[in-house]
């Protein structure tokens, strides 16, 4: 427990001293949209995933259309 809130303070102390400075700002909003966009694609992909689920049990694609889907979407998640 100890180790966590050393380490979040760590983070908290460099986050906000690199705000003070041009480049860290700009560093800092890099990653939080780099964040941010790579939720909203794990996100777009789970709802594939989930409307090929609803796909398969309204009968609307058989078993290997279904494997064939999720293996594609599988291979395109960023955290696999």
């Amino acid at each position: 427990m100890r180790e966590l809130t050393l380490a979040a303070a760590a983070c908290m102390l460099l986050t906000l001293s690199s705000c003070s400075s041009p480049g860290g700002s700009a560093a800092l909003g890099a990653l939080g949209g780099a964040a941010v966009g790579a939720g909203g694609y794990e996100y777009n992909l789970k709802t594939q995933k989930d409307r090929i689920d609803q796909d398969l049990k309204d009968g609307k694609i058989d078993q290997t259309e279904y494997d064939i889907r999720k293996d594609q979407i599988e291979r395109d998640s960023l955290m696999q």
